[in-house]
């Protein structure tokens, strides 16, 4: 949904934060969304109002924030491309979870559609395949921190 909605990375994360303290709160206040992305209330103010415009928030000045049905269908698409690309790092990488929340909130701007779609895809492919699973994943996180495995690949 968002590549037809020409967002910068920040007001992505904007969404994605007003998308989670809604779904926690109900509605979402300035200073909650300043608290979450550890931003100034003027810059939350200002992506508040680019927000607006584009007609993915419904904001008024000292009022609470909520997400119109365009701004909730842009979060979402954001929040799953966020959780896909965590998933892809945490359960096949074997990557620290703080780590892939960081590199997640990074990547998931940049990541076009068809490669999400795809890690997708492997991450549910590589907990049913008999050849893969969790030994599979096990074995890599081994080879990982071990710098090798004493298992061939078979």
């Amino acid at each position: 949904m968002s590549k037809t909605i020409s967002l910068s990375a920040s007001l992505e994360d904007y969404l994605e934060a007003i998308a989670h303290i809604v779904d926690e709160k109900k509605v979402a206040r300035g200073k909650e969304i300043a608290k979450r992305l550890k931003v100034s209330r003027a810059s939350v103010t200002e992506a508040l109002r680019a927000l607006s415009k584009k007609g993915l928030v419904n904001y008024a000045p000292y009022e609470v924030i909520t997400l119109t049905e365009k701004g909730l269908l842009v979060a979402e698409d954001v929040i799953r491309r966020h959780e896909a690309l965590k998933d892809f790092f945490v359960k096949v990488l074997a990557i620290d979870d703080n780590i892939a929340e960081e590199s997640a909130c990074r990547i998931e701007h940049a990541a076009p559609p068809e490669v999400i779609e795809r890690l997708i895809q492997f991450v549910k492919f590589i907990e049913v395949c008999p050849r893969g699973g969790a030994d599979l994943i096990k074995d890599f996180t081994e080879y990982c921190e071990k710098g090798g495995t004493k298992k061939s690949c078979e």
